[in-house]
C-alpha cells in the first residue's frame, strides 16, 4: 500500500517539476537555472513542513512522492557543470551557493512554519 502513496504523489510531481520549470525558465532571459533552482526551494519548504509534523502517510505521499519527483539533484547537477562547461563560472558557482543556502533555509523555514501550525 506505501508504495501506491509514492507513485500517486510522484504521478503529480513529476508533470508539475517539467510545467514549474518551463513556465519560470520562460519568464527569465538568463542562463541561470531558475525553474530548477524554484523546485529544488519549493520541495525543500515542503520537506520541511513535513517534518515531524505529519502522519506516515502523508509523508510517503507528500514528501517521498511528490518532493522526490519535484526536486532534482541530477538535474541540478548537470546544469551547473553546463554552466561551468560554457564558460559562465561566475553562473554556476552562483548556483551551487545560492541553491544550498535557499534549500536549507527553506527547510528550516518550513519547519519552523510546522511547528507554529502544530504545536
Amino acid at each position: 500500500m506505501n508504495w501506491l502513496l509514492v507513485i500517486a504523489g510522484a504521478a503529480v510531481g513529476a508533470p508539475l517539476r517539467y510545467l514549474t520549470d518551463r513556465a519560470v525558465q520562460s519568464r527569465h532571459d538568463t542562463v541561470f537555472p531558475w525553474g530548477t533552482f524554484t523546485v529544488n526551494v519549493t520541495g525543500c519548504l515542503i520537506l520541511g513542513t513535513l517534518t515531524g509534523a505529519a502522519s506516515s502517510h502523508l509523508q510517503l505521499l507528500l514528501g517521498t512522492g511528490l518532493c522526490g519527483a519535484l526536486s532534482t539533484y541530477s538535474t541540478f547537477s548537470y546544469e551547473t557543470l553546463r554552466l561551468a562547461e560554457d564558460g559562465a563560472r561566475f553562473y554556476a558557482a552562483a548556483n551551487v551557493v545560492v541553491s544550498v543556502v535557499a534549500g536549507l533555509g527553506a527547510a528550516f523555514a518550513g519547519v519552523t512554519l510546522a511547528e507554529a501550525l502544530w504545536a
